[in-house]
């Protein structure tokens, strides 16, 4: 009986999420969010037979910024469908690991007994719903981007390493996360941390790491051979993680620490206006998630490897938003497991703890009930499409030969076949983000060969930079087509 209760929380976990995922589906372009774009791209790549190559620059450089588990999984809908129809899919595709990533981790929260015998059965599979329907969380799935897939493999490992199951097929899955977010390394280290605190025999740990290390030495043998092909003005955006550290040096190490806990204050906490009051919430609530996360870490695996994920976020240089919704119902099980434990343990604390789950729990409903109703999740990508949808046919008119500098670039080069490379650059020097001068930036264009410049936005970074451009080079451009609201098409006159 037991066991049936646990199946169907999972169960129902994972029809809630299926469903709210059903709302999120879309016909939007891919390539909206930019990830989204190099992801089918690479895809497109390796079902044409480039191989593992960003097919979209000039001399097809071999893809080094992203591993590859994802595109291989989009490539036979890539090679077989139309672009629409093969994102259409690739997002079904998404919907489903979500669902499954949800019941999977409801599952295993109840099974393993997480929470432990006191609590509330209902509370595993509410939390986790709630968490994998969040707004973000929902707006992640809608496109593209490889975070359900991370999620599914994450569990999977989770739930092999606590029940001390073949310790090759948990690193195995470890392995395959890291192969689709780098990030996943973290739960190398995160069970490997809670195995040695089981004292569990050495030859153990030596069978799990062993896929691990293969495959993360296999990418890094790659990144190393094809890194030096990526221009140095697309370190950022296509080089390795590696070029990323060689810009910032250490001095933006840390830069991130501080808005760790902003994505979780905009969901919980947005609706305060007294500025005390939401930051002795949000110190609460960070207090109550830091002890519940120290009780997980003595319970399953995956509390060492949030410790890890955390941390790495923490020192990284970009904002930690999209890596935080990929783990946001293991982050609400650590959360909830500290409230509930200081429920248990301290009869004086239950007061305070009970009003800020409220709270919390009210603010997360006024967000949740607005994103809804304004389809939040679709907002920016039906937009970025519609604009893009405007643009793409008169691209496409241009010779087969023509090299496009654009925005989103990714995204132009897989509805019309046009090379197209980033028109906005940008680079760190320590913890500043500086941006090109005129002279640096066309001699990026004239290196990549670029034959036109699209502006599909006169509000947008690239249009400050293309204003400095045609500043310094006054005959550079000539004018081919423009669309409404400033938006151009240039032919570049070389020579100029």
């Amino acid at each position: 009986m037991a066991f049936t209760r646990e199946v169907k929380g999972g169960g129902v976990a994972a029809a809630l999420t299926l469903a709210a995922g059903f709302l999120t589906l879309n016909r939007a372009l891919v390539g909206v969010f930019y990830d989204d774009g190099i992801y089918a791209g690479l895809a497109t790549a390796l079902a044409g037979g480039h191989g593992y190559a960003y097919a979209n620059l000039p001399g097809l450089p071999g893809a080094v910024h992203y591993p590859p588990l994802y595109p291989l999984v989009l490539t036979p809908l890539f090679g077989l469908l139309s672009v629409s129809a093969a994102a259409l899919v690739g997002k079904l595709l998404n919907i489903l690991l979500a669902a499954a990533s949800a019941g999977l981790i409801t599952w295993h929260v109840l099974s393993a007994g997480l929470f432990g015998d006191g609590s509330p059965r209902w509370v595993p599979p509410t939390l986790v719903t709630a968490a994998a329907v969040s707004i973000p969380v929902l707006a992640m799935q809608s496109v593209l981007f490889a975070e359900p897939l991370f999620a599914v493999l994450l569990a999977a490992a989770i739930i092999y390493a606590d029940r001390a199951k073949s310790p090759w097929l948990t690193g195995s899955l470890i392995a395959l996360a890291v192969l689709t977010r780098s990030i996943g390394i973290a739960a190398a280290a995160g069970v490997v941390c809670f195995l040695l605190v089981r004292r569990v025999p050495p030859r153990t740990l030596v069978a799990l790491l062993a896929p691990v290390l293969v495959a993360s030495l296999a990418w890094s043998l790659w990144v190393t051979t094809k890194q030096k092909a990526i221009d140095p003005a697309l370190a950022l955006t296509y080089g390795s993680y590696g070029a990323v550290l060689q810009q910032t040096g250490l001095s933006a190490l840390g830069v991130s620490a501080p808005d760790l806990l902003r994505p979780f204050e905009v969901i919980a906490l947005g609706w305060i206006p007294v500025a005390w009051i939401y930051n002795l919430l949000a110190t609460a609530m960070f207090g109550v998630g830091l002890y519940g996360l120290a009780l997980l870490s003595r319970r399953s695996a995956i509390g060492f490897t949030l410790i890890f994920y955390l941390a790495i976020l923490a020192i990284w240089p970009y904002p930690p938003d999209r890596f935080l919704w990929a783990v946001l119902p293991w982050l609400g099980v650590a959360w909830a497991l500290g409230a509930l434990t200081i429920w248990q343990r301290w009869r004086r604390a239950r007061i305070p703890v009970a009003v800020l789950a409220v709270l919390l729990a009210a603010g997360y409903a006024r967000y949740e009930i607005q994103g809804i109703a304004g389809r939040w999740w679709g907002t920016q990508a039906s937009a970025i499409s519609a604009n893009f949808a405007e643009l793409l046919p008169v691209v496409a008119s241009l010779p087969p030969s023509a090299i496009v500098a654009t925005d989103d670039e990714a995204l132009v080069w897989l509805y019309t076949r046009r090379q197209a490379v980033p028109l906005y650059l940008e680079r760190y020097q320590g913890r500043r983000v500086i941006r090109p001068t005129p002279e640096e930036h066309r001699a990026y264009l004239d290196r990549m060969g670029v034959t036109h410049i699209l502006l599909a936005s006169a509000t947008s970074p690239s249009a400050i930079e293309l204003r400095s451009l045609m500043t310094a080079n006054p005959n550079w451009l000539t004018a081919l087509y423009r669309w409404p609201d400033g938006r151009w098409l240039f032919a570049v006159q070389h020579g100029s």
